[in-house]
């Protein structure tokens, strides 16, 4: 019985130090493939190939040429909130493609000045309130003025001063 008592004995261990050995076979594994998708993952990181800097270079438009057309200052009464009197000075520029626009709205100033003080007489203090008040009351002259300048394009209004009293 001694002897089958050291077999069994024998057998236990070889299995523990089996389980070991595999043990560290998967530990020796995993580290190998952390190294190796690091390493994968720093390349693309950091590491950009030509072809992929052509790419952004051809995607990026070149940017548009850009002229800015100062408007005359407008100020207007607005209308009357509770007897009260209450002026808007506005000071606006107009963004255009070219210089050409400048040329073309240059005589039709007048049809685009009556066209904003017919608008801006009927607004109220609370037209006016907040960004979404701005945005409205940008939205609307961009629309009279390319109406009024028509075939010429306005692309964007900036307020340069908005002034309520």
């Amino acid at each position: 019985m001694s002897d089958d008592s050291v077999n069994a004995e024998d057998g236990a261990g070889e299995d523990e130090t089996s389980g070991s050995g595999k043990m560290k076979v998967i530990i020796l594994a995993v580290v190998a493939l952390l190294l190796i998708g690091g390493g994968v993952a720093a390349y693309f990181l950091f590491i950009s190939s030509p072809a992929e800097e052509e790419l952004v270079e051809e995607a990026v438009p070149e940017p548009e040429p850009v002229v800015f057309f100062s408007m005359p200052e407008i100020t207007v009464n607005l209308e009357n909130v509770a007897g009260r009197q209450q002026y808007l000075k506005l000071k606006a520029t107009l963004e255009l493609r070219s210089q050409e626009d400048v040329s073309a709205i240059e005589p039709f100033m007048p049809r685009v000045l009556d066209a904003f003080q017919v608008y801006l007489r009927e607004l109220r203090t609370s037209d006016l309130e907040g960004s979404a008040g701005m945005f409205r009351l940008k939205e609307e002259l961009q629309r009279r003025i390319n109406v009024a300048v028509y075939p010429v394009e306005v692309r964007k209004i900036l307020f340069e001063e908005i002034l309520i009293q």
